[in-house]
């Protein structure tokens, strides 16, 4: 099957807190380096026709306006924490301006969530500027956004279910600490591959950095980017510099082509 070309944006590149982190004075926090700065993490990803947002975290209003994204198809939801949920409100912008409901796309659970935490915008009366919006529920099967295939990819965040998603011949997965064989075989043959890397110790819920080397060479990625990076990392430059050929840590505003 043929795929259309696709521009992904990283949005945001951090892990809950940010980067810098609130009240933290270390040297990455502190760095003038910008890509030292981090956002919540989230991806932009465009085609010729079709924009999606994976994830809306709270950092969601500043994202859509650094990069000047006048037109939003969907928000799809990797799962219902609140650096990636909270910044939904915001889609009222486009409801103005599309004059259209903002369809999201989730797991039942991840929704249900999602209809607690904004029941505002679910209830029958609805206080005029509420955002609107349509909910569709998602599993594993594949599914179209425009012109935009989606094969989700179930994973697990500690006993959290969770989604990564795969467009084409790139793979998305952030919050991941386990992802079976099944999943791996849907990641397998990607081009470019995304992947959660918090920190270098031993985390209860995701990936550690040599974690995230280690699964992009079991499953032989060309190409592999860390993401939802904690300043707990490093520096940018000093560890990129140490990273093995085709693997590379992720920044806010990288633009890649797949």
């Amino acid at each position: 099957m043929s795929y259309p070309s696709l521009k992904i944006t990283f949005l945001g590149t951090g892990t809950s807190s940010g980067v810098p982190m609130i009240g933290c004075d270390c040297e990455v926090c502190t760095s003038g380096n910008p890509k030292d700065k981090r956002l919540r993490s989230s991806i932009l990803v465009q085609s010729s026709t079709t924009t999606i947002v994976v994830d809306s975290g709270p950092d969601f209003r500043q994202q859509m306006l650094r990069h000047d994204v006048k037109k939003l198809d969907a928000v799809l939801f990797t799962h219902s924490h609140k650096d990636h949920i909270a910044g939904l409100d915001d889609v009222r912008a486009y409801n103005y301006f599309q004059q259209s409901p903002m369809n999201i796309y989730g797991t039942e659970f991840t929704l249900g969530r999602i209809r607690t935490e904004f029941d505002y915008a679910f209830t029958g009366f609805k206080y005029p500027g509420v955002p609107s919006i349509t909910t569709q529920v998602i599993d594993t099967k594949s599914f179209l956004v425009g012109d935009i295939l989606i094969e989700p990819i179930p994973a697990w965040h500690l006993k959290m279910p969770v989604l990564g998603f795969r467009f084409g011949d790139f793979a998305y997965l952030t919050d991941v600490n386990r992802i079976e064989e099944p999943s791996k075989q849907k990641i397998k043959g990607s081009k470019v591959l995304v992947l959660n890397a918090l920190r270098h110790e031993k985390h209860i819920s995701h990936f550690t950095l040599q974690e995230a080397i280690d699964l992009a060479d079991e499953l032989a990625i060309p190409t592999t980017y860390f993401t939802h990076l904690s300043h707990q990392m490093g520096l940018y430059g000093l560890i990129e510099a140490q990273l093995p050929g085709g693997r590379h840590l992720s920044y806010d505003g990288l633009e890649i082509y797949v």
